[in-house]
């Protein structure tokens, strides 16, 4: 009498209940073959160890990534102490609103920097707005209290850059205080792709934070730092 012969599903359900079996026979791996995308066989451990090495390939890919990453945001963290230091150690509004500046284009290298004042009265200190014209342009930046990125209107751009704003592709903007009301803070760059919606503004908001509570030390407009 025959013994009846078993089909492959039969044999991988076996096999998934046994995965010890091979190593029971091991004398059987040699003796197994799998196909090669060039055409020739190789053996299971042959298998296996190719796809180690590609798995250790892909891990360490992944290292590497996550530790530039994290050096990366080293810098950011060194670069925003100091700011933020020089922010707290600030004597003048036009000191406040220069070290700014020339940190985030000199330190950050952002080609575009805007830090726009809210102002009921015009004044020569930067670049200053009322609150009411910046809640008309921009209010739909201000209101949730968090970093916007991705591209802007061409109004908001005016707003914010000026003439420059024709050449800013994306951009990311933080109000300064509850619903923006002491100013605005604004990076932008060409590339369209630059600043998405998903990049991460915790760096950025810091330096929010920091600003909107210095800016109310200094409520007398000074001359134009620009």
């Amino acid at each position: 009498m025959t013994e009846p012969m078993l089909d492959a599903a039969a044999v991988a359900a076996y096999l998934r209940q046994h995965p010890e079996f091979f190593v029971d026979h091991d004398e059987l791996i040699p003796e197994l073959r799998i196909p090669h995308q060039s055409g020739h066989a190789v053996s299971l451990v042959e298998r296996q160890v190719k796809l180690l090495r590609e798995r250790n390939i892909e891990l360490r890919q992944r290292l590497s990534q996550l530790m530039d990453v994290a050096r990366d945001n080293d810098r950011l963290f060194d670069k925003s102490r100091r700011l933020i230091l020089s922010l707290l150690d600030a004597s003048g509004l036009e000191e406040v609103v220069s070290t700014t500046e020339d940190s985030l284009r000199h330190d950050f290298l952002v080609p575009y920097v805007s830090l726009v004042l809210f102002r009921d009265n015009p004044s020569e200190v930067g670049r200053t707005a009322s609150l009411s014209e910046a809640q008309k342009t921009i209010g739909g930046l201000l209101g949730n209290g968090k970093a916007t990125c991705g591209a802007l209107h061409q109004g908001e751009l005016a707003f914010l850059f000026g003439e420059d704003g024709a050449q800013i592709g994306s951009a990311a903007v933080v109000g300064l205080g509850p619903q923006g009301q002491f100013g605005v803070l604004a990076i932008g760059s060409p590339d369209p792709q630059h600043y998405k919606s998903s990049l991460g503004t915790l760096f950025l908001g810091y330096i929010a934070e920091i600003l909107a509570r210095v800016l109310p030390r200094f409520g007398t407009p000074l001359r134009s730092v620009r």
